[in-house]
């Protein structure tokens, strides 16, 4: 491995000029620093970070916990994440907690003994289920910060970055109501994820607010299984044949409840209108389109590395912790009456 004093045996210079020179100082001359980066580029030299990291006590490297890649709404947050930690000169370690909190557990464990600077992840399914919180109260009690986004520990003090679940999940139900819909049916896939539970509040809550609205809540909790889910939906569909709005907590229910309902010959938006929630990259996979509640998925993982990165690069010893709230959109298309 080409070293430091490798390059500066090489130029003829001092290792402290070569450092310099490879940080663009003030200090030393272009025309050293086009040499020195021109010389280090031929002989293939890479910073030691590990040595660095050991020196300065920090590694500029982010450990990022995702409990589902194969989760769009999770890509895209993973890729917001990247993004913005390039932009602002850290490097990212990624793990996948595949919904399990030893995974979870594990990663923490692996990154947190000084191969990362601090963490941003959302909560895995068994972890929140379980209310486990052990695991990330000994990680920030140990100076590693956490960024938690979308599902969230609300007993575990740390930043947090969300949507308005509730009021996103609030104003959808309005729509419905506002349609002049008499049944309103709300189907969760997320079992007892916070972000699931917020939303299935807001409906209540907006039913609850409308005289207008005679009915009385009904909640079906389904699997969230790709094996199943179209049984599943087709069963609610054809059982409940007074239903006339169906509120879906993901877009996936949400576009296969459009597309098995015009199936069976149930007109959509005439007789049934459906609105579905989170990301907006498949609600063209129903006809007609689905009317969705957007997040934004790559403004949220930016906006988890900028929380982060001010906590980490902060001069101050103790910053209060905060909770940031990414705004979010409702897109009217095919499958409501308003578009």
């Amino acid at each position: 491995m080409i070293t430091l004093k490798d390059l500066a045996a090489t130029l003829g210079v001092s290792v402290s000029t070569v450092s310099k020179a490879l940080k663009d100082s003030p200090e030393i001359s272009k025309d050293t620093i086009a040499r020195v980066k021109e010389i280090a580029k031929e002989l293939n030299y890479r910073p030691n970070t590990l040595a660095l990291s050991l020196k300065n006590r920090k590694t500029k490297t982010i450990g990022v916990i995702i409990p589902d890649i194969l989760n769009v709404f999770f890509a895209r947050i993973l890729y917001g994440i990247e993004q913005e930690s390039n932009a602002l000169g850290y490097n990212i370690i990624t793990c996948l907690s595949n919904e399990s909190f030893e995974k979870e557990n594990n990663s923490l464990n692996l990154l947190a003994n000084g191969s990362v600077d601090g963490f941003i992840m959302s909560v895995a399914q068994e972890t929140q289920t379980n209310g486990e919180v052990k695991h990330l109260k000994d990680t920030i009690n140990q100076d590693v910060p956490i960024v938690m986004f979308d599902r969230v520990a609300n007993d575990v003090d740390c930043d947090k970055v969300i949507i308005d679940d509730f009021n996103a999940a609030f104003r959808g139900t309005e729509i419905l109501i506002k349609e002049g819909r008499k049944k309103i049916i709300l189907v969760n896939t997320l079992g007892d994820l916070s972000v699931g539970k917020l939303r299935i509040l807001g409906y209540k809550k907006a039913l609850e607010k409308h005289e207008s609205y005679k009915g009385e809540p009904v909640v079906i909790d389904i699997e969230d299984d790709k094996a199943i889910l179209n049984d599943q939906l087709e069963n609610i569909i054809r059982e409940h044949k007074d239903m006339d709005g169906l509120f879906c907590i993901d877009n996936v229910s949400g576009v296969m409840s459009v597309n098995i309902a015009q199936r069976i010959g149930k007109k959509v938006p005439e007789e049934l209108s459906v609105i579905g929630f989170a990301s907006d990259d498949i609600s063209h996979l129903s006809y007609p389109h689905l009317s969705t509640i957007t997040q934004h998925a790559e403004a949220i993982g930016q906006q988890s590395v900028r929380m982060l990165v001010a906590r980490l690069e902060s001069k101050e010893e103790a910053i209060p912790t905060s909770t940031a709230t990414v705004d979010f959109t409702i897109e009217l298309r095919g499958s409501t009456l308003e578009k």
